[in-house]
């Protein structure tokens, strides 16, 4: 099977609709899916949001991204926090935190996800590949 990301396909043993694959407590990668047919990537889907095609292969991603939005949230939360949504290397976009300042996460940051998960929300944490430019310094 021709697969452009480069990464191991794995089929979820069993599964129908091509369901992520839980078998491997792996915090240090995120699982995502993609479409058989038109090889769209995407996190967390029972259906191709391309072609509404169900045959969808489970893939791991390498956990590199970048983040395409980035906002500080005050509310429902004891003291502010990042969240942040990563276009991921293999072409999916999933939502999460990255580590550092809040002022500190632009769009366009290249990210790697880290080794923890969120304890409260569970969404994937990043952390910055590289230091932001600090012109002023």
């Amino acid at each position: 099977m021709y697969h452009h990301s480069g990464s191991a396909v794995q089929r979820a043993a069993g599964s129908t609709a091509g369901l992520l694959d839980r078998q491997s407590p792996d915090t240090e990668t995120i699982l995502f899916q993609r479409c058989n047919w038109c090889g769209t990537a995407m996190y967390h889907r029972l259906l191709c949001p391309v072609c509404q095609g169900s045959d969808l292969s489970t893939e791991r991603s390498a956990g590199t991204g970048t983040v395409r939005h980035a906002t500080v949230v005050h509310r429902n939360t004891p003291s502010a926090r990042n969240v942040s949504l990563v276009e991921m290397a293999e072409g999916f976009v999933v939502r999460g935190r990255v580590m550092g300042p809040l002022i500190g996460v632009h769009s366009g940051d290249r990210v790697r996800l880290s080794t923890v998960k969120d304890p409260v929300r569970g969404e994937p944490v990043f952390q910055l590949l590289e230091e932001p430019y600090r012109a002023w310094h």
